[in-house]
């Protein structure tokens, strides 16, 4: 159950007895705003569906759970009037769509919302690879469970969970159902809850309670509870949450007392605290924060004084809700947010302590993670048997789950790319991880270190490629399968150019470039000549041998003459020469030509009259220089 506040609506009851036509819009809409929704839900339902009544009737579906009417509902206000414009209903939308795994559509609304690209199915099955763990999940036996949710442990097989299962409480008018109370129960091996009784009148009141945490060896407790006192908050009438610590004396509960930080202006909610006692951590909705609900911590001192709440910050909370945190045995931060890319509502995250400080949130991903609200996630680290919460079923129910490695996560393909003849790393060189198809899976540049690394499946064959600049691309076959080998460590070794052809040698800039015999044309022209074709065939050889080589032709003049017709006549003989290359089946993307004129002289003949014919000749050449 989501918490923000308790609305304590102003008009309370309508008589179901009152026909459709009687039914006021007025007073439906007067349920809705005081946050009746449930009420409001049967009446909505029996008036004509206006744009304003879609709109209500379909928010008050998202908010009481209902997410594939609120879809449905969403859906037929499009249809009738208009597209949503509204942001926050735009999610809404979205959120309802994800409930039921329409993710197509939900992504086009939350491409729009979030302004970026958005693809759920894209983002499961990448989740299903990267999680560090799967669960096996499976429903508490329960008897009497009516919407519990919050199971916590009191020390050893005692637990507390919050539950709706008073039918003497009064309705809370949001849903429909009894107002929370906390309970006490042993869990034995096989997750059965068993021995259920209500905590004492001093603990469990007319009003909310849920959300217990316990720490002392089970003598002190820190719960939710709403405020008695009712105060009007946007034209609304609402009791916030508060936090509140007891003790156990003698056995039993008592010294119940408000937190310094809790206001009636907005909600403390769902603590949890650190083993050693040390730090308390809640969820508010406190002025200051990046949204709806965000975490915060506190500092519990020696004295029994508390610091300040220090907000998470915003690699952890959303604009959207960020609640139920846990703080397990080793200081892994678990809680649930729908502020993150994930399988729609509420999601549970792991957060690591790294050097004392928080880390990035990992969704924990769709073994535990259904379309509905997953949340109050609790984990003995030593076993790795998980307790935690979820309404995937209609309502709030406690789950429970054994963790387990993902075998996905260790299968990979890793490396290192070096030269095949001086061993040496090639750092800088791209490696492309292909399916069996070939088509590109995901590639990489890599670092110093020249190492690579990619997440494979079970049961599937790839290629790994090794490409670098004026080296042979190398090819590596390989396979997975279900039970063998997971890892595979693959040393791909390019090889250079020069090192598999006499006639590939450095050029005079640094650069490597085919070494071929002068090409001679006619004076004044830019045609091929017989002995011409002839050198130019071994180049052509050359490249339908490594077909990823690519060349760029350029050709050059002597000084004598105009520059600005040696520039001309440079560029028609490397145009000329480059569809000789193509006319012998050498692809046009692989080629480019270049004419330099009189610019790039290889001696010191730069002006007519101060060389021979021999020294002018020199400098009138066709290059082939290998840019790839």
């Amino acid at each position: 159950m989501r918490l923000y506040y308790i609305f304590l609506p102003v008009v309370l009851f309508i008589t179901t007895s009152l026909s459709a036509q009687n039914l006021s819009l007025k007073k439906t809409n007067k349920l809705f705003d005081n946050h009746a929704y449930k009420e409001a839900v049967s009446n909505y339902e029996n008036l004509e569906p206006t744009e304003e009544v879609l709109q209500n009737l379909a928010d008050s579906y998202y908010f009481t759970n209902d997410l594939e009417k609120a879809a449905q509902t969403y859906e037929r206000l499009i249809t009738d009037y208009r597209d949503i414009v509204d942001r926050q209903r735009v999610y809404r939308y979205a959120q309802s769509l994800l409930a039921v795994k329409n993710y197509k559509r939900a992504d086009e609304y939350l491409s729009y919302y979030y302004g970026r690209y958005w693809n759920t199915e894209e983002f499961i099955k990448e989740l299903k690879k990267t999680t560090p763990h799967i669960y096996d999940v499976k429903s508490v036996a329960n008897k009497g469970s009516n919407s519990d949710f919050g199971l916590s442990f009191i020390e050893n097989d005692q637990i507390s969970f919050a539950s709706s299962r008073n039918l003497e409480r009064p309705i809370y008018s949001w849903n429909g159902l009894p107002y929370l109370d906390l309970y006490e129960a042993q869990l034995s091996d096989d997750s059965t809850i068993s021995k259920v009784k209500p905590f004492s009148d001093e603990i469990n009141t007319p009003l909310h309670e849920s959300n217990a945490v316990f720490t002392n060896n089970g003598t002190v407790m820190y719960f939710n509870r709403n405020y008695d006192k009712r105060v009007k908050i946007d034209g609304v009438k609402i009791s916030p949450i508060q936090l509140l610590r007891a003790e156990k004396i003698n056995g039993t509960w008592t010294n119940v007392t408000s937190l310094p930080f809790n206001s009636e202006f907005y909600s403390i909610q769902h603590p949890t605290i650190s083993k050693n006692g040390k730090v308390l951590y809640f969820s508010s909705d406190m002025p200051g924060g990046y949204g709806d609900f965000d975490l915060y911590k506190v500092i519990v001192n020696d004295d029994g004084t508390y610091s300040n709440p220090v907000n998470l910050g915003p690699a952890i909370n959303t604009e959207h809700l960020d609640q139920f945190p846990y703080i397990s045995d080793i200081n892994t931060l678990y809680y649930a947010t729908n502020g993150k890319q994930g399988m729609g509502g509420l999601d549970i995250h792991r957060v690591d302590m790294i050097n004392g400080q928080l880390g990035n949130p990992i969704n924990l991903g769709p073994s535990i993670n259904s379309s509905r609200d997953d949340y109050a996630f609790v984990i003995n680290e030593e076993n790795n048997k998980v307790y935690f919460s979820s309404n995937r079923d209609g309502l709030d129910r406690i789950y429970t789950a054994n963790r387990e490695e993902n075998i996905l996560t260790k299968y990979e393909v890793s490396g290192v790319v070096q030269d095949s003849i001086t061993k040496k790393l090639l750092p800088g060189s791209l490696v492309s991880l292909l399916d069996e198809r070939g088509i590109l899976i995901d590639d990489m540049i890599v670092g110093k270190d020249a190492t690579y690394k990619f997440k494979t499946d079970p049961n599937k064959k790839y290629t790994v490629r090794g490409t670098r600049k004026l080296y042979i691309p190398q090819d590596v076959d390989f396979s997975t399968d279900k039970n063998g080998k997971i890892t595979h460590n693959i040393y791909l070794t390019l090889l250079s150019y020069q090192d598999a052809e006499e006639t590939i040698k450095p050029d005079r800039k640094g650069g490597v470039q085919v070494e071929l015999e002068k090409i001679f044309f006619d004076f004044d022209k830019a045609v091929i000549k017989p002995q011409a074709a002839v050198t130019l065939n071994k180049l052509v050889a050359i490249m339908k041998k490594y077909p990823n080589m690519y060349v760029e032709v350029s050709a050059h003049t002597d000084v004598r003459g105009p520059s600005e017709y040696n520039l001309k006549l440079s560029n028609q003989r490397a145009a000329s020469t480059m569809e000789y290359l193509i006319s012998q089946g050498v692809e046009k993307r692989r080629l480019r030509s270049i004419g330099y004129g009189e610019m790039q002289p290889l001696n010191h003949c730069v002006e007519e009259g101060m060389c021979t014919d021999e020294e002018y000749e020199i400098n009138r050449r066709c290059e082939f220089k290998i840019i790839q």
